[in-house]
């Protein structure tokens, strides 16, 4: 069940409509005041923050603030509520790129309710990466899969050729690649990558079984983000590949503040 927290200095009656038709939508909703050590102790796992503003939170600031980071470094979708000149005054402190929608009052229930939930919904899809992973080996194939699918979406080529096909259509947000591969290798579909400009920045990481000196320095001349040993234990893998998200989101993050 996915977390809401419904953000307002009183609980008003339309904060209490929301409240219950969100409820009937089969979320959990919490309604916290701005004060920042109440949000601090309910920052975990939150979906949304629908936030009522007034004149009393924006004058104290560090309410607003809060969420703002909160939002930026979680993916959290944010709504604001609030007449023309407090949505302007609140977007003075929140860029408009991390509000997922405004609504000014009057409000009408329903239809706030329904885009919260379409855009919640829609965040959750979003967010679940796609990693393409190229290997000849349907061992080590579906060996991966099994350790990525909980957290990503994970779509198998068993050739330099598949993946290159599957490229022509899809794009996914990382290649996993495997190093030694017969036919085309590696190193060749990587080239290929790169040379169409319609998928020439898809994020690269090599697969490769050899641990050497020499070897590494020839993986990493290609200038992949980086390469993962298969003999790592499977718990290493994920790990270094939810880091590899992890930098990559608090990048896209820096450059919209």
């Amino acid at each position: 069940m996915e977390k809401i927290l419904i953000v307002s200095s009183i609980k008003g009656y339309l904060s209490v409509a929301v409240h219950e038709k969100l409820c009937e939508l089969e979320y959990e909703v919490i309604d916290v005041n701005y004060d920042v050590d109440e949000l601090n102790g309910m920052k975990e796992d939150i979906a949304a923050y629908i936030v009522y503003i007034d004149e009393q939170m924006i004058s104290d600031k560090s309410g607003l603030a809060f969420i703002k980071d909160s939002v930026a470094m979680n993916n959290t979708d944010l709504f604001l509520i609030g007449d023309e000149d407090e949505l302007k005054m609140a977007g003075e402190m929140i860029p408009d790129v991390i509000v997922s929608h405004k609504f000014e009052r009057p409000i009408n229930v329903k239809d706030v309710t329904q885009i919260v939930d379409k855009t919640i919904k829609s965040n959750i899809k979003r967010t679940k990466k796609t990693i393409l992973v190229v290997d000849d080996s349907g061992a080590m194939l579906w060996n991966v899969k099994g350790w990525l699918e909980d957290k990503y979406q994970v779509i198998l080529a068993n050739s330099g050729a598949m993946a290159i096909k599957y490229l022509a259509l899809n794009k996914p947000d990382l290649i996993l690649l495997d190093y030694e591969m017969p036919i085309v290798d590696g190193r060749q579909v990587l080239e290929m990558i790169r040379a169409e400009s319609d998928f020439a920045d898809i994020p690269v990481i090599f697969l490769t079984s050899k641990s050497d000196r020499e070897s590494v320095l020839k993986v990493m001349s290609l200038k992949p983000e980086g390469y993962l040993l298969k003999t790592m234990e499977p718990k290493e893998i994920i790990d270094k590949i939810d880091d590899f998200f992890e930098k990559l989101r608090e990048k896209e993050i820096l450059s919209k503040l």
